[in-house]
């Protein structure tokens, strides 16, 4: 990341569902043009952090900033603005099972009435083509997908809109390796063209280790470790390194019931 401001900050974020804490005083740093992926085991509170950032959850305290502005605490019109930059791959796809495919990657265009049905279409089908998919699959309906194609689908979706940023939530969950490998390329890919900032969450790391420059760690409510991708092996860090191997003994201890 350079010196130049960040296309999203944290400072000390805090998120609790009545005694759960979640988010404990996250602080991270998202550069412009950066892929920023941050791993952590289930239930450490990635997908919380994404969510608060695109307001879909309120972060009791703290400072969420998108190209410097406050977003903590914006609703309305304001928040609709910011979430303008968006893009988001969900996981499990999360298409409409009751839409053609070219529907769902119009979705957000169509909500927001920024084209006719015709060029809301025409661009859909062009998405579909960039993430590799012919433009005859937008007739079709996602119980007709295979997942990887479903996943590609989604990803049409999240750029439909030429976003500023998007959001990758688990983007390899429940693809085979070869599938995965080829999800990851195609990140790679359309972040570069669409020229987006990428922050990612995930827990698969060769996933992590292909399409980030740059990995952050949560743990405990908070960031532990970040640095570039290929200073990872060489944290220092015990949770860190614990994760990386996925290793049952270290100082992360999972709640496993004899």
């Amino acid at each position: 990341m350079t010196d130049a401001a960040p296309k999203i900050r944290l400072r000390n974020v805090h998120k609790a569902f009545g005694r759960k804490v979640v988010l404990n005083g996250a602080d991270l740093d998202v550069g412009t043009g950066e892929s920023l992926v941050v791993i952590g085991g289930s239930g450490s509170g990635k997908s919380v952090m994404i969510k608060c950032i695109l307001g879909l959850l309120a972060a009791d305290s703290g400072s969420i900033l998108v190209d410097g502005e406050e977003v903590i605490g914006i609703s309305g019109k304001e928040r609709e603005r910011v979430n303008r930059k968006f893009g988001m791959l969900f996981q499990g796809a999360a298409l409409f099972d009751s839409l053609p495919v070219w529907e769902n990657v119009a979705f957000g265009l169509l909500a927001e009435k920024q084209h006719s049905r015709h060029d809301a279409r025409d661009v859909a089908l062009a998405k579909l083509i960039q993430v590799g998919l012919g433009a005859e699959v937008g007739e079709l309906f996602p119980a007709e997908l295979s997942g990887g194609m479903q996943k590609r689908v989604a990803l049409a979706r999240a750029i439909a809109a030429d976003p500023e940023i998007i959001f990758f939530d688990e983007p390899t969950t429940g693809l085979d390796p070869i599938m995965a490998d080829v999800i990851n390329n195609l990140i790679i890919k359309i972040t570069r063209e669409v020229g987006a900032t990428a922050l990612s969450i995930t827990h698969d790391m060769a996933s992590a280790r292909k399409i980030a420059n740059r990995i952050a760690m949560l743990f405990d409510g908070k960031i532990i470790w970040s640095g570039p991708t290929g200073e990872i092996d060489e944290s220092d860090n015990a949770h860190v390194d614990q994760f990386i191997h996925g290793r049952a003994e270290g100082p992360i201890k999972m709640a496993v019931r004899a």
